[in-house]
């Protein structure tokens, strides 16, 4: 509905328009009644386009502070290959302990057992990073424990790490086919599942 000052608007055009067409108070012709209804509708439109407006001001909405937030934020959790969120909260807080890059951690875990802790392999690796027993028990950690396997798995890399000079590829073929294999040959050794296993690891982590 317009309000009293659209109405008195209205009013004070028809006035006009009768003094136009004839003395106040005759009966208008044809041109005054169109006159009139475009009078009306203008009156009207701009009543319509003063309540659109208010209307969308009303709707823009800031983002909420919380949503933001997370827009911005940039952890590494949402970087790492693995969906499990509670594995690759252990995979974090493991390379963190041991720095190692977390993405790195994660990368050989979903290429040695896709992040399984009940998957164990052919030749007895146990668990998420497929440890060894003789290896878990070097390293002072129960394989079959999901934390410290991973823990585990992630303490082995760094010292696969520091006994090749930071040098990742070395590093992560020593991971899998032990560090005398890769001394021995001065680099990946010529295996062609340790060569597979090197590649797909660092595409993950790449």
């Amino acid at each position: 509905m317009m309000d009293l000052t659209g109405v008195r608007h209205v009013q004070a055009r028809i006035a006009q328009l009768q003094e136009q067409f004839g003395m106040p108070g005759n009966i208008p012709g044809t041109g005054f009644s169109q006159k009139l209804e475009k009078e009306m509708q203008k009156s009207l439109g701009v009543a319509a386009s003063d309540k659109a407006s208010v209307t969308a001001g009303e709707n823009k909405k800031q983002p909420l502070p919380e949503v933001q937030k997370l827009k911005n934020s940039g952890k590494v959790l949402a970087d790492m290959p693995l969906a499990d969120q509670n594995l690759s909260t252990l995979i974090e807080a493991a390379a963190r302990k041991y720095k190692v890059d977390p993405k790195l951690v994660a990368a050989v875990a979903e290429v040695e057992s896709n992040g399984n802790q009940e998957a164990v392999s052919s030749a007895g690796a146990i668990g998420v990073m497929q440890l060894m027993p003789d290896t878990a028990a070097s390293l002072g950690v129960d394989p079959y424990n999901k934390q410290q396997n991973i823990e585990g798995g992630a303490k082995y890399l760094r010292q696969m790490l520091d006994a090749f000079g930071g040098d990742t590829k070395k590093a992560v073929a020593a991971y899998n086919a032990g560090p005398g294999a890769v001394k021995d040959y001065g680099g990946v050794p010529p295996y062609k599942e340790t060569q597979n296993y090197v590649n797909k690891v660092l595409d993950i982590y790449r």
